[in-house]
């Protein structure tokens, strides 16, 4: 999956897509953040930048893994991983990403991750600060979700119960 805002090079969908064939993972997500300068030279704004680390580092103490991103438009998953996680019940907007990603770890599918350049400019198209305020808040939603539902709280239809 490309989002189509032309910041990533499809080019590598070839790279991103490797270990998937040869078994060695379920995900790949194609991160953008290697260095905070790199994708500051890119082009990535400041309040977008952090407003990915503070997410990032949530979900990463809340799943218990050490991404350097989530919130990556370059992904590819596994014919499995889409055979098995219930997409259909996701929304339709950019919380998409993260509910897949989510509702995969509580099936137990691996995540892994490459370096990819990322370029923001002015032809590109990326999402503005009120629909990434949403995203954010549901982001943390989705999160809070998953927790409750591993502790058998609640019972969600997006992810595997505990």
């Amino acid at each position: 999956m490309v989002h189509p805002d032309y910041q990533y090079d499809a080019k590598l969908v070839g790279v991103l897509c490797e270990p998937i064939v040869n078994g060695r993972t379920d995900i790949m997500l194609g991160s953008r953040i290697q260095t905070r300068q790199q994708v500051l030279a890119g082009g990535m704004p400041l309040w977008k930048y952090f407003a990915n680390r503070f997410l990032t580092l949530f979900e990463n103490l809340s799943m218990g893994l050490n991404l350097s991103e989530y919130h990556t438009g370059f992904r590819a998953y596994s014919a499995k991983l889409l055979k098995t996680v219930p997409y259909h019940k996701f929304s339709d907007d950019f919380i998409f990403d993260q509910q897949i990603l989510i509702s995969a770890l509580s099936f137990g599918f691996n995540i892994a991750e490459i370096p990819v350049p990322c370029k923001y400019f002015h032809e590109a198209s990326s999402i503005n600060f009120i629909r990434s305020s949403k995203y954010g808040l549901l982001t943390l939603f989705t999160v809070i979700t998953f927790l409750l539902n591993q502790t058998g709280l609640i019972k969600s239809n997006i992810f595997k119960n505990g």
